[in-house]
């Protein structure tokens, strides 16, 4: 340890250690402490903030949805077909609008779709409430007001010394666990605990910034980017069975934690590169302690230093705020409303995932669960939309026990074409829509016979 460091180390000043304290504890406060949410139950503070803005907005924004998703298909036409130099001048709108042919025609066709849905002009099988209203009201109204808080409170959470000390103290264990850096444990946490959209929107912040490989990027966004408790209880009490929730979300999250120590060690995950994608990565070695500190005082030090390093004033925090909440709008709404409402439309009015999930029948008589049939054509649709096995369920199984196991695996799936999976896919995470599914396969493979197991043996839940 030279003497510049080791006076960093003994010496910080109280202005720097409260930069690295006050917006880090703000942060683990806002998207990882549960608080009473008024009603006799438990929320995160984002998931409240969201659901404010959803109740007190809910008139504008799907007014805010069209603008965005139309004028999203407007200027792509004109960033990838005519080129304007004012694109090349500002690279946020080229970043934005400047795309591939097919991201190109899903705009445009998203458009159209959400045009129809908000005018209530079309066949009610594409824009009924099921279908395009859902996706539109919904899901695309609840990102926007993900994209407006999530993206000014996210530094808070990433970029003030929180996943540094963290991180620190617990790289062993994640990297012996999960194949995963230290500082993934708060990545994991909070993209479990808060909403799939900002788990996705954080792995991928901390992949552009060099500290994660294009393995552990891919990891992470396929295994914890799940749900959040509040919806999860909306799964829970679509089956009737909101009384067993801590039960409910113990099963979730063991086997949650199974399947990712499962899926990180076999294809496609376990042949990721473990590459960086920038030229100069900002992984330091965080489990490597200089000689001189305790694990606890290198943890400190790097955790202080981050916060007082950033380079954040409030001119870069707010016009950072602007730039990631536009990309997150402009880039990602068409997708969803497209996706979305395309996969509702197939999964009701077609038996394409019924057949689908004919071959996992078999796998739910050997584990012998009641209702196999039933429980078997909830298993791959929830590939389109995570709420969708439970409204299947709740509608065609009666026994108790495979409504808990089918809101467990709906859960743990993780990936969602309506949600997380098109984000994914407009990121720089390298895991292709193949991959997705496959990944998706293996994880309702391996919750499937996790969960059914657990559920018997353990929690006791009657067949019956």
């Amino acid at each position: 340890m030279n003497a510049n460091e080791k006076k960093r180390h003994e010496g910080f000043t109280a202005r720097q250690i409260l930069r690295f304290i006050i917006p880090s504890a703000a942060g683990a406060f806002l998207f990882m402490c549960p608080v009473p949410d008024g009603n006799g139950g438990m929320l995160i503070p984002i998931t409240i903030l969201n659901d404010w803005i959803n109740t007190h907005f809910s008139g504008i924004l799907p007014f805010i949805a069209l603008i965005i998703i139309v004028g999203s298909a407007i200027l792509s036409c004109i960033g990838t077909t005519m080129h304007p130099a004012i694109f090349d001048r500002h690279p946020i709108l080229k970043d934005a609008f400047c795309t591939k042919w097919y991201w190109l025609l899903i705009r445009v066709l998203a458009a159209v779709v959400t045009i129809m849905v908000f005018c209530n002009v079309g066949p009610e099988w594409l824009i009924g409430p099921d279908t395009g209203s859902f996706v539109f009201y919904s899901l695309i109204c609840t990102i926007i007001a993900i994209a407006v808080y999530g993206c000014g409170l996210l530094p808070l959470l990433t970029e003030f010394g929180l996943m540094d000390f963290v991180g620190t103290l617990v790289s062993p264990l994640m990297r012996k666990v999960f194949k995963l850096p230290g500082r993934a444990a708060v990545d994991c946490l909070s993209s479990w605990l808060g909403a799939t959209s900002l788990g996705v929107l954080i792995t991928n912040g901390q992949l552009e910034k060099g500290y994660y490989t294009q393995r552990e990027a891919a990891s992470i966004a396929t295994n914890f980017s799940a749900v959040s408790i509040a919806f999860a209880l909306v799964v829970l009490t679509q089956v009737g069975l909101e009384d067993q929730f801590f039960t409910f979300y113990l099963t979730v999250g063991l086997v949650a934690v199974v399947s990712a120590i499962i899926l990180n060690r076999i294809p496609p995950l376990s042949r990721k590169p473990d590459t960086y994608i920038t030229e100069n990565p900002a992984q330091e070695g965080e489990s490597i302690k200089p000689d001189g500190y305790t694990l606890l005082g290198w943890a400190w030090t790097r955790a202080v230093r981050k916060g007082n390093d950033n380079g954040y004033t409030v001119k870069s925090y707010m016009t950072d705020w602007g730039k990631n909440s536009c990309m997150m709008l402009f880039g990602m709404l068409g997708n969803v409303m497209l996706v979305g409402t395309v996969a509702l439309v197939i999964a009701y009015n077609t038996p394409i995932f019924t057949y689908l999930g004919m071959p996992f029948q078999p796998l739910l008589e050997l584990l012998q669960i009641p209702e196999a049939e039933a429980a078997s054509q909830t298993m791959i649709v929830g590939f389109t939309d995570m709420f969708i096995p439970s409204v299947l369920a709740s509608a065609t199984i009666t026994s108790p026990y495979t409504l808990f196991l089918v809101a467990v695996i709906s859960i743990t799936q993780v990936l969602y074409l309506s949600d997380n999976v098109a984000m994914i896919l407009i990121t720089k995470i390298k895991v292709n829509l193949f991959e997705m599914f496959i990944i998706f396969l293996e994880r309702t493979i391996v919750s499937l016979v996790v969960a059914s197991l657990f559920i018997r043996f353990v929690l006791q839940v009657p067949l019956a």
